[in-house]
């Protein structure tokens, strides 16, 4: 059989299709290409992130932020020395970006200035924080990625 110009772009044709429809399906099918949005309800926070920016700006008008530090029980959130702790209340959410399993959140109940996070939540790794916090009527919202 012989082979000429029309025939050879026609089989180029039908294997490209075919590499095409085997990377589509395997992409599709394999479970080690899944990849989720970072949140479940992304555009639903993607509407309130005005918000958060605002939350933004009143901590950096702050005299003292939030500030972290790594110890051996765990990840201690230290939270601004001149308010008074016993009046804070809000959120601190941890997201790991590469397993969402391991994301956790918990209200903010302080006895003490400080969140102690305990080392057997939080494995080695790249984590981003998240503490949505109110004080006297004000919101204020403290942002961090960090590596455990």
């Amino acid at each position: 059989m012989k082979v000429n110009w029309g025939t050879g772009i026609v089989l180029a044709f039908i294997g490209f299709i075919a590499f095409i429809m085997y990377f589509i399906v395997s992409m599709n099918v394999d479970d080690k290409y899944d990849h989720d949005l970072v949140t479940e309800d992304y555009y639903a926070e993607e509407l309130a992130y005005q918000k958060d920016i605002d939350k933004l700006k009143n901590a950096k008008a702050l005299s003292e932020n939030i500030t972290y530090k790594k110890s051996e029980e765990g990840l201690t959130i230290v939270f601004p020395s001149n308010i008074d702790y016993k009046q804070i209340t809000g959120k601190l959410f941890l997201y790991r970006p590469s397993n969402k399993q391991l994301d956790f959140e918990s209200d903010i109940s302080l006895s003490n200035p400080h969140l102690l996070i305990p080392d057997t939540r939080l494995v080695d790794g790249r984590w981003n924080i998240k503490v949505d916090w109110q004080y006297k009527g004000n919101s204020y919202l403290f942002k961090e990625s960090i590596n455990y």
